[in-house]
């Protein structure tokens, strides 16, 4: 039940922001710099809470199925991309400000995990994943 509830808040929020106020943003007629700068603002602790929340989702499928899962197993693996994702939009956006595209892609990927993510079975029941080969 963990699992489902962080991985709602996280991936909705996630898309709920990204895709819906932008849009609402938009279509009440605000102009597209205080759009972006709204969305920018919203992002920082967008990418934080999904850090927080693939962590304590990795500590759950590491209880439920031990720790080699975080590598072995494809939920594991793309907990692992969104973690990653999460350290690259922080590095890019400390390190390296005017990568405005690199931001982006980093959010996107973070997005796109968090789908692919739900469409794993929870850890601990009885519809388990295969298991990647190195």
């Amino acid at each position: 039940m963990l699992w489902q509830l962080t991985q709602t808040l996280w991936v909705g929020g996630f898309w709920l922001i990204h895709l819906g106020l932008q849009s609402v943003l938009d279509r009440i007629g605000l102009a597209p710099l205080l759009i972006d700068e709204v969305a920018s603002a919203v992002q920082v602790p967008v990418v934080g809470f999904a850090a927080a929340c693939v962590i304590f989702q990795a500590l759950v499928l590491v209880k439920a199925d031990g720790l080699v899962s975080l590598w072995r197993d494809f939920r594991g693996q793309v907990l692992l991309m969104a973690l990653y994702a999460c350290a690259m939009f922080v590095a890019v956006r400390v390190g390296w400000p005017e990568a405005q595209r690199w931001q982006e892609f980093s959010f996107l990927v973070l997005g796109f995990s968090g789908v692919v993510l739900v469409l794993q079975p929870v850890p601990g029941s009885s519809g388990r994943v295969r298991e990647a080969h190195p």
